[in-house]
């Protein structure tokens, strides 16, 4: 018998993150005078990047978090980029960083991540930061994978038991999301796009998380009846990792492209940036 999944509405849980998050900060900037600050950090012009930021400053506007905009161009050196987050992790009145990546080339983005200090790492991109998700330790999460972890959360889907394939192993997505779902008792499975017989192992899972930039990359044969599918890629045409329709025909649950996990990221990163400034101002 055929089904349709459940769309995962990241939408429509992100804005009652948002509204909850606004509240918060307005508790902050009652109480202590200073309303919580996110500095945001584009180097070149990206169209991509740049409507990005203009998307999470518009979000931390309507959510009553200050946002601080730093511009740089293009041929801005590690060292230069190194020391302008070095500056903003020293300045008391920024409670929370964001680097927009990816960064040029020419930049070692690791050694930028890592000028970033661990309490204003809001978007959880710094070694520390994962060191916290591996361990289960108090921290700030990597924002995508907060996010996933929040909209499994919000339908219910428990990962103890579970077997779970990410299909995708970068630093700030696939790797952490990962470690979450393994310290939910899940029972997790690296995979990427070199990886041999891959709709072999995908047919196993219970939970798919595909993370690796490559659209349509997961049939929707691969599919494993009832399974829950997040769909983390975005490729262009809004399009994901994921045959959409044809893993709708035999998912349980899956996210739609857009709408599902993008909005979680934001929500994630003005949450945990209204969290640092409430540390930060001892609130």
């Amino acid at each position: 018998m055929s089904r349709t999944a459940r769309l995962m509405d990241g939408t429509g849980l992100a804005r009652r993150i948002v509204e909850e998050t606004a509240k918060q900060a307005a508790d902050i900037t009652e109480r202590t005078g200073t309303a919580p600050c996110l500095a945001t950090v584009l180097v070149g012009e990206d169209p991509a990047s740049v409507t990005y930021v203009r998307m999470k400053r518009n979000r931390c506007r309507k959510a009553g978090i200050e946002s601080r905009y730093v511009a740089l161009p293009a041929a801005t050196t590690t060292a230069e980029l190194v020391d302008t987050l070095g500056a903003l992790s020293r300045d008391p009145d920024v409670h929370g960083i964001l680097l927009q990546h990816p960064v040029g080339a020419h930049i070692d983005e690791r050694a930028a991540f890592e000028a970033i200090a661990p309490e204003k790492d809001v978007d959880g991109v710094t070694l520390a930061s994962f060191s916290a998700m591996s361990f289960g330790l108090p921290g700030f999460v990597s924002g995508t994978p907060g996010g996933i972890m929040r909209l499994l959360d919000e339908y219910d889907v428990a990962p103890a038991g579970q077997r779970a394939v990410v299909v995708g192993r970068s630093a700030i997505l696939g790797k952490p999301v990962g470690m979450l779902l393994l310290g939910r008792d899940a029972t997790v499975t690296y995979c990427h796009s070199r990886t041999a017989e891959l709709s072999s192992i995908v047919r196993e899972a219970d939970i798919v998380v595909a993370a690796v930039g490559r659209p349509r990359l997961i049939r929707g044969e691969d599919i494993k009846p009832g399974a829950v599918v997040i769909d983390a890629g975005y490729n262009p045409g809004n399009v994901g990792d994921v045959d959409f329709d044809g893993a709708r025909e035999r998912a349980s649950l899956i996210t739609p492209v857009p709408g599902g996990v993008g909005p979680m990221t934001i929500a994630t990163l003005l949450e945990q940036t209204v969290r640092a400034a409430a540390r930060q101002l001892e609130v």
